[in-house]
């Protein structure tokens, strides 16, 4: 797939499995109804009424909108054992899940860099195709 469009800060997290800084990305703390898509493939990966304030200063998720859509993988670097995200399609690299999220929804802390990642607000999500996923704000406005 196609990275061209990326910018060197998205490249080095999807491609190069790096990090952004805590507390220092674009939807760490950002609250608007919508869905976060790959930054490489668009493919729909987060929904904002799965998101969650985790204190960690990444945007944290409690699950993917679709679980075919997102691989995860056993990571051993930096000394510590942890299983890596990252989106199926573009095998872009999206961050970690932790099994230390809010208990009543399972428990699971999709930890995601802001980076790799690209936000559709729900006002435009019919406009730029992502219509079929409307159903995920019913009943929760």
């Amino acid at each position: 797939m196609d990275a061209s469009h990326l910018t060197p800060k998205q490249q080095y997290v999807t491609l190069h499995d790096g990090t952004e800084p805590p507390f220092d990305n674009a939807y760490w703390d950002h609250k608007e109804a919508g869905i976060y898509v790959d930054a490489i493939s668009g493919d729909p990966l987060f929904s904002s009424t799965d998101k969650f304030d985790s204190g960690t200063g990444w945007p944290s998720f409690t699950k993917p909108i679709n679980q075919k859509l997102v691989s995860r993988f056993q990571d051993d670097s930096l000394g510590m054992s942890r299983v890596e995200v990252r989106s199926s399609n573009a095998d872009a690299h999206l961050g970690h899940l932790f099994d230390d999220g809010p208990k009543e929804t399972g428990g699971q802390r999709y930890c995601i860099n802001s980076a790799s990642l690209k936000f559709i607000p729900k006002a435009e999500m019919q406009a730029a195709g992502y219509g079929e996923y409307l159903y995920l704000f019913e009943g929760k406005e």
